[in-house]
């Protein structure tokens, strides 16, 4: 036997292993040709470095014997892995997002279960999502984006301009130059939010004094080129993206705005939810009081959608 023979096994067993199937010394042997004191050693081998990776980095992966299996497998460090629970309320919400295609949706499902759910409770999270996987229902637009996304999450990180050509709600294409400062995601799409270079804000803003970030939707974007240029944002003046992301519930740009209401319903919790700003500032007669700051008309869109349950007081 060469040195090369017995890296090859190891490496075969160890991707196996790593996959989260079992090793069986018996199949193993006769798949090699050799004996089933050739596979313990390589198994104690392979046991040995998962030891010193523990000792240099932390993470802990045993190699153990399943003596339901009669077989090996690896046992992941549980900070390494999602739980069961968690790779299903994860797979939950990436399903009720609808934010991928079809094709992409279950791939991403696939590759979730698999490399983070043990191989015994696999088929049983499959189970799970299984009608919901079958009766998914991906968006009108049907466009894989996430390259794009990817390619705007790099240019934010190394604060670099880029350039896209983009169909607007009305399908008119524009050319745009902009500064891209976050990547949000609400209610079946992902947007960006950037500030745009070399503008005539009177003839394209409705508002020509408006100096918050304009929002695009990611899928969208036609076509997108990341410059070589960097764009500059003073300390003080920095992109604060949560602060931003609580008033932007509605994804549509404009002033920001001061709303009050009496909200008549029975569930003022989901009101609070929907306005992560919102604050109670009265209780009367069952009434809620309350105020929230938003940007844009987004929220009278939506105040209006609840009907009698919402009694307008003013914007301001």
């Amino acid at each position: 036997m060469t040195n090369k023979d017995k890296n090859f096994r190891l490496l075969y067993m160890y991707d196996k292993l790593s996959k989260g199937k079992t090793v069986y010394k018996s199949e193993e042997a006769r798949y090699f040709q050799v004996n089933e004191k050739s596979i313990q050693r390589d198994i104690e081998d392979i046991r040995e470095y998962l030891d010193t990776q523990f000792t240099q980095t932390g993470n802990e992966n045993r190699l153990i014997y399943d003596h339901r299996q009669n077989g090996y497998r690896l046992e992941r460090s549980g900070r390494l892995m999602l739980s069961n629970e968690e790779v299903l309320a994860v797979a939950k919400i990436l399903l009720d997002s609808r934010a991928l295609t079809k094709v992409e949706m279950t791939d991403m499902l696939d590759r979730l279960v698999e490399c983070c759910v043990p191989a015994e409770n696999r088929k049983l999270v499959n189970d799970l999502i299984a009608n919901e996987r079958y009766h998914y229902i991906e968006l009108q637009h049907k466009k894989v984006f996430i390259d794009k996304m990817w390619q705007i999450g790099i240019a934010i990180h190394e604060t670099r301009n880029i350039e896209i050509t983009y169909e607007r709600t009305d399908h008119k294409i524009v050319n745009r130059k902009i500064q891209p400062l976050a990547i949000m995601f609400s209610e079946f799409y992902f947007y960006l939010a950037a500030n745009i270079e070399n503008i005539d804000r009177e003839k394209e803003f409705q508002n020509a004094e408006d100096k918050f970030p304009t929002i695009y939707r990611i899928d969208r974007i036609q076509e997108l080129k990341v410059l070589d240029e960097h764009y500059r944002i003073p300390y003080k003046d920095r992109f604060e993206e949560g602060e931003y992301r609580k008033r932007i519930q509605f994804m549509q740009g404009g002033r920001l705005q001061r709303t009050e209401f009496w909200y008549k319903g029975v569930n003022v919790e989901a009101v609070l939810d929907r306005l992560p700003t919102a604050r109670v500032l009265k209780k009367e007669d069952g009434r809620y009081l309350i105020s929230a700051e938003t940007f844009g008309k987004g929220i009278e869109m939506w105040l209006r959608s609840q009907g009698d349950q919402i009694e307008m007081i003013k914007n301001k």
